[in-house]
């Protein structure tokens, strides 16, 4: 849990070692000093935090860290969770936190096993750390994030339970828990880029209600800056909110939610509690926001406006590049078949633009009902197969205009036509292709409208984009219908093999920028492959272009086609995507080792490096899917000792393991000693044999 919003040039810094002399008052309090065997009762961690100061919620919103507390019980004794006070909202350098100023209690239910004695004393210890902030931060005890603070209770069992002298003062304070909501039907709603809770009172009892907040249980989902809007609406209070900017897609809501006054008119429930509430069904009132005409046609006026300063972007250069070559041959040509190219071009970028509006269109109703993911213009350089096309289809390309061959007359590869003096296909292809490389390059420029469109009722969206397809397709309807521009340009000539080989490199260089999203989204091994996979593809265009002429024997020709084809096969098969399995590694600490083990919880580790070839080999033969949901069944922490860099510390723990290379696993079970240290080469069976015998169900 670190901070969710960047931390830079904010004068701010969460995590820093400051001796602090406005340290809070912290201790130990139980509400019973006798208790019945095997009935729970509550103890908390009371801290009292001088003015100005605050400690933090479950999630502390733009940065901070929550209590850590760990127990130490007699045998047949159990804690629960820390249960949270309802919290609030504190500003730290601009950015919103949640937390709680004056004192806070965190509560901890303690169950006492049932054989319990009567007269039995037991003493129950806590250690605790916390982190309370002002304008600068500090850890408690302090100075470091390790550092525990000691607590003990003595506590014996009895026939009846007897309060402490702490009793009071903890039901006053409990009042400030959440409850669960039983006066109150609560659902939420998916509407995109914000969720909608609805609460709806189950009587006439319930009075009204103002000011709600809600604090989310897990980071990342909601935007913790922006407003959180209410409104009434036939009896249903309804709270809009924003979600953070790239959260992943949830099911389920948990949480806290706040009201200024209490959920009722006594006060006497100042929160309530959500957990795992379900999705409700959204209207299309839900679902769009509409605009009035005047900033609708601002929308337009934006949205094409982008579409033609798209034409001047890396991403769309390569394709006019290739379409002013088009131009170039057919100076000479009459204006209608001029005409008509800028057309078809145009008719190319609107056709495209609105299958793949459409399609947006179909999935953001899908996401905003709940059915689906959430999406975004730019959607398809999310799926790896469509940015490993584009890649190739640039690269590929590339290749061709810097020489490596020629795309012949009959040849039906992929943008062969761009180049040809009639080919009107060929211009249809192009504002295709312009429109499929363009669109993720329009975020950056166009993130405004695009967010005002992409949340409009579907005949505006549709109008919206399609405006964007003619300022991008506008340039090449002007070359069309006015000649004479054209007559400008250069003759053709000499010069324009050289111009077709310098616009090669535009096209590498969109195609590194495609390797790069690419690699962000297969198997970080398999980048390898990737690049031996274009250098195959590379070197099988090179034997196609010097091998296949016509003035080579047919027997040649063939030999050069057969072997270009299986060099290119292979590198098609070799930089084909292949997406690594999820394994929730966490960084490898010797406290998060030994924290884990006192829990009962086995520990993996790995350590391991991305020089180490073995390693990453291992990688992609033993951690398979199976194995995967094996480590996650059988609950095994997965630790990831990376010293790609210098890292003394993890070079110490390979010593005490008597290892100096890398690769080392090993699993440590709770009970044993030893650690057990794995073979260098692992394999997927071994892992899962390893698993199932050496830990248990939890």
């Amino acid at each position: 849990l670190l901070a969710q919003g960047p931390l830079d040039n904010i004068g701010f810094d969460p995590f820093a070692e400051q001796a602090s002399d406005t340290a809070s008052k912290s201790s130990l309090i139980s509400e019973v000093s006798e208790f019945v065997p095997g009935q729970p009762f509550k103890v908390a961690l009371k801290l009292e935090h001088a003015e100005g100061w605050h400690s933090y919620y479950k999630n502390p919103g733009f940065a901070g860290l929550p209590p850590t507390l760990k127990w130490t019980l007699p045998e047949g004794w159990s804690a629960g969770p820390i249960e949270y006070q309802v919290p609030h909202t504190v500003l730290m350098a601009g950015e919103m936190t949640y937390g709680y100023e004056g004192t806070a209690y965190f509560f901890t239910t303690l169950t006492p096993p049932e054989g319990a004695k009567e007269g039995q004393e037991f003493e129950i210890e806590l250690q605790a750390n916390w982190q309370i902030c002002e304008d600068s931060c500090v850890f408690e005890p302090g100075p470091g994030i390790g550092d525990f603070k000691k607590f003990t209770i003595d506590l014996s069992a009895a026939k009846a339970t007897k309060a402490s002298d702490q009793a009071a003062e903890l039901s006053e304070a409990q009042k400030h828990l959440p409850k669960t909501p039983e006066d109150w039907e609560v659902s939420y709603l998916n509407t995109g880029s914000s969720f909608i809770i609805e609460l709806k009172p189950k009587g006439e009892k319930n009075h009204s209600l103002e000011e709600l907040y809600f604090f989310s249980e897990k980071p990342g989902i909601v935007a913790f800056n922006e407003e959180q809007k209410l409104e009434k609406k036939n009896g249903v209070y309804r709270l809009k909110i924003q979600k953070e900017e790239g959260s992943e897609p949830f099911k389920t809501l948990s949480g806290i939610i706040s009201a200024k006054g209490g959920f009722r008119a006594d006060g006497s429930v100042h929160g309530l509690l959500l957990e795992g509430i379900k999705p409700g069904v959204a209207t299309a009132d839900d679902l769009y926001e509409d605009v009035e005409i005047g900033a609708f046609l601002l929308i337009i006026g934006g949205m094409m406006l982008g579409g033609v300063i798209l034409n001047l972007m890396p991403c769309v250069f390569p394709v006019i590049g290739l379409k002013i070559m088009g131009f170039v041959n057919q100076a000479g040509d009459d204006r209608k078949k001029i005409a008509a190219h800028g057309i078809v071009f145009t008719a190319g970028v609107l056709l495209s633009f609105w299958l793949l509006s459409g399609f947006l269109l179909f999935l953001r109703e899908q996401a905003l009902r709940g059915d689906g993911g959430e999406v975004g213009w730019g959607y398809q350089l999310q799926n790896p197969w469509m940015v490993w096309g584009l890649l190739l289809i640039m690269f590929i390309l590339g290749l061709n205009m810097f020489g490596l061959f020629e795309i012949g007359a009959k040849a039906t590869s992929v943008g062969g036509k761009l180049q040809a003096k009639h080919g009107l296909s060929g211009s249809f292809f192009s504002g295709v292709l312009a429109t499929v490389v363009a669109t993720p390059c329009s975020a950056p420029f166009l993130g405004a409208a695009i967010g005002a469109a992409f949340a409009l009722p579907p005949i505006k969206f549709m109008i919206a984009f399609t405006a964007m397809a003619v300022g991008l397709a506008l340039p090449y309807i002007m070359l069309s219908l006015f000649p004479s521009l054209v007559n400008k340009l250069p003759r053709p000539g000499a010069w324009m093999e050289s111009f077709k080989q310098g616009m090669s490199f535009l096209l590498f260089g969109t195609a590194g920028y495609l390797a790069w999203v690419y690699l962000a989204q297969v198997d970080s091994f398999h980048g390898l492959y990737v690049f031996i996979g274009l250098a195959s593809i590379a070197a099988g265009t090179w034997v196609y272009g010097r091998w296949t002429e016509l003035t080579r024997s047919k027997a040649q020709r063939l030999n050069g086609t057969i072997v270009a084809s299986i060099l290119v096969l292979a590198g098609l098969y070799l930089s084909r995507p292949v997406i690594e399995v999820k394994i929730p590694w966490e960084p490898w600490s010797e406290e998060a080792v030994a924290e884990a083990l006192e829990e009962g919880r086995p520990v993996y580790v790995d350590y391991t490096a991305k020089w180490c070839v073995t390693c990453q080999v291992n990688k992609k033969r033993a951690y398979t899917e199976e194995v995967a949901q094996l480590f996650a069944d059988r609950n095994v922490l997965m630790l990831r000792a990376d010293k790609t860099s210098a890292s003394p510390k993890i070079e110490a723990s390979l010593q005490k393991l008597g290892r100096t290379a890398i690769p080392v696993n090993v699993l440590h079970v709770p009970g044993k000693d030893e650690p057990i240290i794995t073979p260098e080469i692992l394999s997927a069976d071994y892992l899962k044999n390893l698993i199932e015998s050496e830990t248990e169900i939890p």
